[in-house]
């Protein structure tokens, strides 16, 4: 198995237009400091070792300003990675859509609540793909998530799980996991993407 690189994944994304929230790798404290990308931002660390990036101490949210920059990036220095990246600080719900390539039915693909939920409340719905937009509004209201998505954009997160229908169709995907996925009034927006391919 083979873990995607950051630059692989965001190629992948704009290429099936999935939309990821704004994000920098930066290997030097100086990069970081001139990314440009209005606070609040968030640090964490990337890793093709697949490690859980907050169990190690490896994320930092919510920093306003220079100072808190510096010291977040010092923090981080104490961890294994193969680089950071900043982002945009982005506020909402918190959502998971994934997929997993089954021996028996191909590319499943999954919805639910995201963040730290997903394992407190194994709430998510299931589908084999191909997945279209109808079928994917069904996934949403089989979950308690659906209660909780009155007034946000509805809309985009079904494109985006259709969206991953259709990548999931790749030849030698294995896994994809967008989580969490952030939905507001105003977008939706993947904040941390994992790539899993067979070995070639």
């Amino acid at each position: 198995m083979k873990l995607l690189s950051f630059q692989e994944i965001r190629k992948i994304l704009l290429d099936y237009k999935i939309p990821f929230c704004k994000s920098r790798l930066v290997n030097s404290q100086e990069e970081v400091i001139k990314t440009g990308i209005n606070y609040p931002v968030v640090l964490k660390v990337f890793s093709l070792k697949g490690v859980h990036k907050s169990k190690k101490g490896g994320v930092v949210v919510n920093i306003k300003n220079e100072k808190e920059l510096i010291k977040a990036w010092n923090d981080l220095s104490k961890v294994e990675k193969d680089g950071v990246l900043i982002q945009e600080m982005v506020f909402g719900k918190e959502l998971i859509v994934g997929m997993k390539n089954d021996p028996q039915f191909g590319p499943v693909i999954l919805f639910g609540l995201g963040g730290i939920f997903v394992e407190v409340l194994k709430d998510v719905s299931l589908r084999i793909a191909p997945v279209d937009k109808k079928e994917a509004l069904e996934m949403i209201k089989e979950t308690k998530a659906y209660g909780l998505l009155s007034g946000l954009k509805l809309d985009k997160l079904i494109e985006i799980i259709v969206s991953l229908s259709d990548l999931s169709l790749k030849e030698g995907l294995k896994e994809v996991d967008f989580n969490p996925v952030i939905i507001n009034e105003k977008q939706v927006l993947i904040v941390d993407a994992r790539f899993l391919m067979e070995n070639e």
